[in-house]
């Protein structure tokens, strides 16, 4: 979907139309994983398009409400870059970590739940690959967990629209590790007509769309 308002869990659908985008993406997920979505139609409309361009479709992708994106509340709708300008500068993300969206969730709160389903998804599919199709607020949750139980350093990280990362969990008898080998790649970022792809810092750029 390209446009610039703050959807959070509202279920609008996506632009899935760059077949260029989908094909890249395809040619560095693993083969053979176990697919899960959130239960937001726009990430099954992007799984359907990796498809759609040559991935092999998986026998099935359960959707996972665990996995949604933040809910927003209040702020849903709201056009991006006035509601960054909004805020104080430097802010990482919509607000305080324990602070929630007026009618919504907290950014602890969305971590609090996708740690919950990481770590119940890890146990039932242990060993094996997984390729979560989910949103930028779910996956800074996930490199907060990823970063020693740190959510707040999630957020550090930007997350672009159909980019990929990699979290590797290694456990043993009383161990629990992650590395972290790749964050935010956009492996069709070479070709120069995707550069209006690439997600703006702030609201100081407001002629670049991106995929939400």
């Amino acid at each position: 979907m390209v446009g610039t308002a703050r959807y959070g869990q509202k279920d609008l659908g996506c632009d899935t139309s760059d077949r260029v985008v989908f094909e890249a993406v395809g040619k560095i997920l693993p083969r053979n994983a176990v697919w899960y979505a959130s239960n937001l139609k726009r990430t099954h409309q992007t799984a359907d398009a990796i498809w759609a361009a040559g991935f092999p479709k998986p026998e099935k992708m359960p959707h996972e409400a665990a996995l949604a994106e933040q809910h927003l509340g209040e702020w849903q709708g709201m056009n991006r870059a006035a509601f960054i300008a909004s805020r104080p500068i430097g802010s990482h993300w919509f607000a305080d970590i324990d602070e929630p969206a007026p009618g919504g969730e907290s950014f602890m709160d969305l971590y609090n739940r996708v740690r919950g389903a990481i770590e119940r998804i890890n146990a039932e599919h242990a060993g094996k690959d997984i390729i979560a199709v989910a949103h930028g607020g779910t996956i800074k949750a996930a490199i907060g967990l990823a970063l020693a139980n740190q959510p707040e350093q999630g957020l550090a990280f930007d997350i672009d629209n159909c980019s990929v990362t990699r979290l590797d969990h290694f456990a043993s008898a009383g161990q629990s590790r992650w590395r972290l080998p790749m964050v935010n790649q956009q492996p069709w970022i070479a070709d120069a007509s995707h550069n209006a792809m690439h997600q703006p810092a702030g609201p100081e750029i407001a002629s670049a769309g991106k995929l939400a």
